[in-house]
């Protein structure tokens, strides 16, 4: 037996129908409005859930409505964000009387607090190097004179200050150490001196990189930084900028790229925890305080041949060989023409080496063991570690 009515499906008029064809319409006129209500009833609710699931992360908050929105919507809210925060630089050289400019330079910088009637910027070091006096000049078009509190070489950071007039917001610093491959970058920085406030988007292409930098007379790096690689576009003019995410918290400090014939999208960023170290250090002191032997050196790979007054055993290849001496080196004993090969029994293979193990790893104040060779002799000497001056 079946389960359908037959006469759902005939096309006759059944002799129910026409004994009560006017009720029929009636009862049929009222299950069809029914229907209809039914109907509605269900699609609003199927609509409700779906868009309960599908707008709504796990957390109960709602999410965008789809890719392509989301991230132009989240990259112009970054930058509304961020932008009022960068601003540019114009560093002037001026001839000993003062009154001759004889130089122009232009990059980038990021207010980053305010106390007070007072507001700090964070840049590079080479924005500012050789410079005699500093402007900056807010997204408003207004200027400012500004004063340098502190720089450091090596981490080429520096923080300026100007009057805090006029100024409503600072950036927010996110953490570089949550970083991933391809996750949005932007850049914001004042490129090539002439063009205002620019906005430049691209991916995190690596989040951690090592790169040498500050190559010395004998063509050894003094120097390694670790960066944030990112194809976001970065000029000159752009140093000193912000690297941005899509919340609009500033992930890294631009500072270079490379710029060679075939290359393209290899930018470079501060991270911003770094930056948040060193600039903690230039506001409290001014500088960066590292620890000090005592020693200018150059690498021994760097010579191949001359080495015989040196009367190092054969297997000895590296090394770092004093040139100079003088503070807790000298007073520990140490002598020019001494090859240092040890800290702390960890080896040394050349000036970065020495730097980065005495930098990383040492603080002023601490008990340093060098061990090093002097007329084929392999020594050993403890010295203390004092305030680097020159930093």
């Amino acid at each position: 037996m079946s389960l359908f009515n037959d006469e759902f499906y005939s096309t006759k008029v059944s002799r129910w129908a026409k004994q009560g064809m006017e009720g029929g319409r009636r009862w049929w006129r009222n299950r069809v409005v029914l229907l209809i209500l039914a109907s509605a009833l269900t699609g609003s609710l199927v609509t409700f859930f779906l868009m309960t699931v599908f707008t709504k992360s796990d957390t109960g908050q709602p999410l965008a409505a789809g890719p392509i929105e989301v991230t132009e919507l989240s990259r112009v809210k970054a930058v509304d964000k961020v932008s009022p925060t960068v601003v540019s630089i114009i560093s002037s050289i001026k001839e000993k009387n003062g009154e001759k400019v004889r130089g122009i330079g232009m990059g980038s910088g990021v207010i980053f607090q305010k106390n007070g009637n007072r507001a700090l910027i964070v840049t590079n070091n080479h924005v500012l190097e050789e410079a005699s006096s500093f402007e900056v000049v807010l997204p408003t078009g207004e200027h400012k004179q500004a004063k340098v509190i502190g720089s450091d070489y090596l981490a080429d950071l520096a923080v300026l200050e100007i009057d805090a007039g006029g100024i409503k917001t600072v950036a927010e610093f996110g953490n570089s150490d949550d970083l991933k491959s391809g996750q949005t970058a932007i850049a914001i920085g004042n490129p090539l001196g002439g063009l205002s406030q620019t906005v430049t988007a691209g991916i995190i292409s690596w989040p951690r990189r090592t790169i040498p930098v500050y190559p010395g007379h004998d063509g050894e790096y003094e120097w390694e930084l670790e960066m944030i690689q990112t194809d976001a576009a970065i000029n000159q003019g752009n140093s000193g900028g912000a690297l941005v995410d899509l919340e609009g918290r500033v992930i890294g400090i631009n500072s270079l790229k490379v710029a060679d014939t075939g290359v393209e999208g290899l930018g470079f960023a501060i991270p911003i925890n770094e930056v948040k170290t060193v600039i903690d250090e230039l506001v409290a002191h001014g500088k960066v305080l590292r620890p000090f032997i005592g020693v200018s050196t150059v690498n021994l790979s760097s010579f191949k041949s001359g080495l015989e007054l040196l009367k190092l055993p054969e297997e000895v290849k590296m090394g770092a060989i004093i040139l100079e001496v003088h503070g807790p080196a000298k007073e520990a004993g140490l002598k020019t023409n001494d090859v240092i090969v040890e800290m702390d029994n960890q080896p040394i293979h050349g000036t970065l080496s020495l730097r980065k193990y005495l930098y990383q790893n040492k603080q002023i104040g601490e008990k340093l063991n060098i061990t090093y060779y002097r007329n084929g002799k392999k020594l050993t000497v403890t010295i203390t570690l004092a305030e680097n001056d020159e930093s």
